[in-house]
Order: structure tokens, then sequence, then C-alpha cells
């Protein structure tokens, strides 16, 4: 069995176009945010990013629809308060987006060693994927101003 080191991402800035509502996402960001390194090649980070995108836009669309209702025409146009000169409606979208992301990079990208320190790595990522999904979750409430609770079943 060869070992093949992880390779450095290569950053060649891809933005991929949201709708007219929701902002754009920078995929060079996201790696840099979301410590992905080139193990997850530009074709797949875009295709899990394009998922994601997808799915939070579909859990926050009956809440779109009432803001344009209301005459915002962006996210970013939506009252809220500034964090770093920006929405923090708009950091709490990138947030589910990149935390949806990693979480099914996470479920996707088990390490393929069968060594015990394979094995321990992929109870850290199941329990990291875990506490993503989680904050995937409490960001989709943020940006509709929601509280966010977790309920567990005993």
């Amino acid at each position: 069995m060869e070992f093949v080191a992880p390779q450095k991402a290569t950053v060649t800035p891809e933005i991929i176009p949201n709708n007219s509502f929701w902002p754009d996402v920078d995929l060079a960001k996201f790696r840099a945010a979301m410590r992905v390194d080139g193990t997850v090649t530009p074709e797949r980070l875009k295709q899990v990013v394009l998922t994601a995108m997808a799915e939070v836009n579909t859990e926050l669309y009956s809440w779109r629809e009432r803001q344009e209702l209301r005459g915002f025409n962006t996210l970013a146009d939506v009252p809220a308060e500034k964090l770093a000169g920006e929405s923090v409606r708009v950091h709490h979208y990138f947030n589910a987006v990149w935390c949806w992301t990693r979480a099914v990079l996470n479920e996707r990208y088990q390490d393929f060693d069968a060594t015990a320190a394979a094995a321990k790595r992929g109870e850290e990522l199941a329990d990291t994927t875990g506490d993503l999904w989680r904050d995937a979750r409490w960001a989709i409430s943020r940006v509709q101003n929601l509280p966010h609770s977790t309920v567990e079943l005993i």
C-alpha cells in the first residue's frame, strides 16, 4: 500500500453565484475557514457546496419570501446588527452553508486506512460532524432571528 499525502488546495478563485436574494459563495474563503485541503477536488467541493446552498435556501424559502414582500431585495438589506461591517444575517447564512458542506464532506471522506489511528480519526470526525449539523441548524435559525435549541430523545 502506497502512502499519498494530502495535497495543498490549489487556490483558484471560484465564486458560486447564488440567486438574487442570497449572497454568492467564495470557495477559497470556504476552504480557508473550514480547513479543507486538496484531498477534496475542486469539482467535488463545488458539487457539495451547490447542494448545501440549495438545501439552506430551501430551508429559508418561506422566510425569504416574507422579506421580499417587505421590500428587501437581498439578505444584506434585511435589518440586522453588523459585525466587521457585514450583516450578522449574512454571517449566519455563510455559516449554515459552510457547516452543511463540511458535515457532508466529513461523512464522505473518512480515512481509507484501516489502522487504529484511522479508526480513531473516523470517530473524531463523527463527533465533529454532529457538531457541524447542529451548527448549520442553529445558523439557519439565526438568519431568521429565531432561537435555537437542541432536543435529544432519551
